[in-house]
């Protein structure tokens, strides 16, 4: 287990010149309830005073209802200003808006909510400046778990090297609130999501692959899939006649 003393001094320092480097007045984050968000808010707070968490419900009713409760059970607990933006009309807008040009799958809409909380968080980014704090772990990034331009869209991120474990592990240590360490998984995409599920195997499994590279035969195949598929995820978009800048 790592020393989680030591990784919250040396994050909380990391957080700090980021935030120098940039000029910045302070960071913002998107606190959806889940525990990547609490621990980003958590750490982004100890290291800087004038952290802003954004809940950001779109469409799904677990967004609305337990979400929205941990995202301020968390923001209470650690004096993080939290405020909360709901997304669902711009969202039931633009699906019709752009269905009326070409007809939207179930994937394309659920793939709506994250990008447009990334443009809320940036809009309350430029006109305050502020950073905008990412919240995928290892794990997530590993697999691609992310929307690409969503939640996969960041100024820094400060927990990306700690697994879906390790970050339960941290959250732990700082006595984060239970209902939040306890929940499943979930992006909140559509009704009954969860990680696990949607990906076809355990953090637990995963974790242990990235950790120590055992994994069953089974589960190896399906990481080695998701890890190819996102390939594109995890670098610069394909520019033709590019040059080192």
């Amino acid at each position: 287990m790592r020393n989680y003393e030591r990784e919250k001094t040396e994050r909380v320092r990391f957080i700090q010149n980021v935030i120098a480097s940039a000029k910045s007045d302070g960071i913002v984050f998107a606190n959806s309830g889940g525990k990547d968000a609490a621990l980003v808010g958590i750490l982004c707070k100890m290291a800087c005073d004038n952290t802003l968490g954004l809940a950001l419900p779109c469409g799904v009713k677990r967004n609305y209802g337990s979400d929205l409760d941990d995202a301020a059970l968390v923001s209470r607990q650690f004096n993080i200003e939290n405020k909360t933006i709901s997304l669902t009309a711009i969202r039931d807008e633009m699906v019709q808006t752009i269905g009326n040009a070409s007809p939207l799958t179930q994937t394309a809409i659920g793939y709506l909510a994250p990008r447009l909380r990334m443009i809320a968080l940036y809009a309350i980014s430029n006109s305050e400046n502020r950073l905008v704090a990412g919240t995928s772990n290892r794990s997530e990034i590993y697999t691609g778990y992310s929307t690409k331009w969503g939640d996969g869209a960041y100024d820094f991120n400060p927990i990306a090297d700690l697994t879906a474990t390790e970050v339960l592990e941290f959250l732990r240590f700082l006595g984060a609130p239970a209902s939040i360490v306890q929940k499943a998984p979930s992006a909140g995409l559509f009704e009954g999501q969860t990680d696990e599920a949607e990906m076809g195997i355990t953090y637990a499994s995963l974790d242990n692959f990235l950790l120590t590279g055992q994994v069953s035969e089974h589960d190896g195949a399906i990481i080695d899939k998701l890890h190819s598929a996102s390939s594109h995820k995890r670098r610069p978009p394909a520019m033709y006649g590019a040059h080192d800048v």
